[in-house]
């Protein structure tokens, strides 16, 4: 989380995500992380003290997660939740850049209060 000085030196409130963060297990933390970020958090993983990232909405009590967790016998589970949606899926893979992305494209689906609607077009 971010800390903005105001004029003299006055400290205003800090700046969190706006839509939502991801968290290491390290306690690394990005802020509306982007495909690139998220491949990089989920290539630091390793099985000794490293081994999961969440990412949720900044909320007390957020209706949708998913995680990135390193498996024992190599490759990747991937847990995604929305309880709005009534979507549970749990997966494997071996490659951080098909889950960066797939992940990618499924946070562009979740619903964020205050994020503009968007509109389809005629063509």
């Amino acid at each position: 989380m971010l800390t903005a000085s105001g004029p003299e030196g006055e400290v205003e409130e800090a700046v969190g995500a706006q839509y939502y963060g991801a968290d290491s297990e390290t306690g690394d933390r990005i802020d509306d992380p982007s495909e690139d970020a998220l491949f990089m958090m989920f290539s630091d993983l390793n099985d000794s003290g490293n081994t999961f990232v969440v990412v949720q909405p900044d909320e007390d009590d957020p209706v949708w997660f998913a995680s990135v967790a390193v498996l024992d016998e190599g490759g990747y589970e991937i847990v995604r939740r929305d309880t709005a949606r009534n979507e549970h899926e749990v997966a494997t893979a071996t490659s951080i850049n098909d889950i960066a992305r797939d992940l990618t494209i499924w946070l562009s689906a979740r619903d964020f209060p205050g994020r503009p609607t968007r509109q389809v077009g005629e063509f």
